[in-house]
């Protein structure tokens, strides 16, 4: 049950009386402060608790210069993979005691360099970045401001900005790899990007072709969002097609569906990000899962390190593996 002190909201000093401490030990003990007893801590909370106290996110921030707020800048929406990503951000945000403001940019240029300049004017403690679309000098002005990190991949590094990406030639390597395992030697590569993360897969891809001495049967189809544009792959006896993207495998399932190709005793089809699409197909979409979750945790903790006075730029890459499911194996074999 909830003690009152009459109407007034109560304070630090209300909480440490009532658990019978000091002010300051009642501080460092609601702060999480590993010099407080667990027994003592428990009591303090408890008293919390008992009087409804909650501390003062706002007054805290600014006698400590902060705003508790991280923006996420990304490039759309409608691709579930950024979602996942800002998910996996809010939820590493919210550990630290920060709260998130979420901007896109619909991959335009101009817009995202807006939305960023919108997010350092509200005084953001950092910047997360999930688009490769921000110009170069948009992100070095903006880490001269506050920290800034890009979960993705760049088409260059930028000095001042750390860096969390996944390994998108092991990606495509793993796919090939995986497919040629499965006795599939027509695999052709849909893409429809030339950004750097794309033009990364497709190196893979063509890389991993080579290694299998399949030099000859490399094929990449530019997709550009019309299905039929994948016809002359899937009407030329290919035998598995690897999608840049879930969004990209699913054009292609559902063409390969209209053409009367059976996935997947016909056509293996294999996407990229294992975002929660690739459950909701029939077979189910056989994936490369990037370490979302841990991409979001790693890229609040470099923005946290960066506060606390690191310099050197750090820039990870992520492992990623394949999830191989019903769309490229027979199901006693998928995950």
């Amino acid at each position: 049950m909830t003690l009152t002190t009459g109407s007034r909201r109560p304070t630090l000093l209300d909480v440490a009386a009532h658990a019978g401490v000091s002010k300051s030990l009642a501080s460092l003990a609601l702060r999480g402060d590993a010099g407080v007893s667990e027994r003592t801590r428990e009591r303090i909370l408890a008293s919390a608790d008992a009087l409804g106290y909650r501390s003062n996110t706002l007054a805290r921030a600014l006698k400590q210069g902060r705003s508790m707020l991280l923006g996420v800048v990304l490039s759309s929406l409608d691709n579930p993979y950024h979602t996942e990503i800002v998910a996996s951000v809010e939820a590493a945000a919210e550990a630290e005691g920060l709260s998130v403001l979420l901007a896109h940019g619909s991959r335009d240029r101009g817009h995202l360099a807006g939305r960023v300049q919108q997010l350092l004017d509200l005084a953001v403690d950092g910047l997360v970045v999930v688009s490769s679309w921000v110009e170069p000098e948009v992100l070095t002005t903006a880490a001269r401001r506050a920290p800034v990190v890009m979960v993705g991949r760049p088409a260059a590094p930028v000095a001042g900005v750390d860096l969390v990406n996944n390994d998108d030639e092991r990606g495509a390597a793993l796919v090939v790899d995986h497919l040629v395992a499965a006795g599939r030697t027509r695999i052709a590569h849909v893409t429809g990007s030339r950004r750097p993360a794309g033009l990364a897969r497709r190196r893979g891809y063509e890389a991993a072709m080579r290694d299998h001495g399949l030099d000859d049967r490399v094929r990449v189809v530019e997709h550009d969002g019309a299905v039929p544009a994948l016809d002359p792959v899937l009407a030329a006896g290919y035998d598995a097609v690897f999608a840049r993207n879930d969004v990209e495998a699913f054009d292609v399932l559902d063409r390969a569906h209209d053409l009367g190709l059976r996935v997947p005793e016909d056509l293996a089809v294999v996407g990229y990000d294992d975002t929660a699409l690739a459950t909701r197909a029939r077979p189910r979409l056989t994936s490369v899962q990037q370490q979302r979750e841990l991409m979001g945790r790693r890229a609040v903790e470099l923005l946290r390190e960066r506060a606390e006075g690191r310099h050197g730029d750090v820039h990870e890459v992520l492992a990623p593996t394949l999830v191989v499911r019903g769309s490229s194996a027979r199901p006693a074999e998928a995950d």
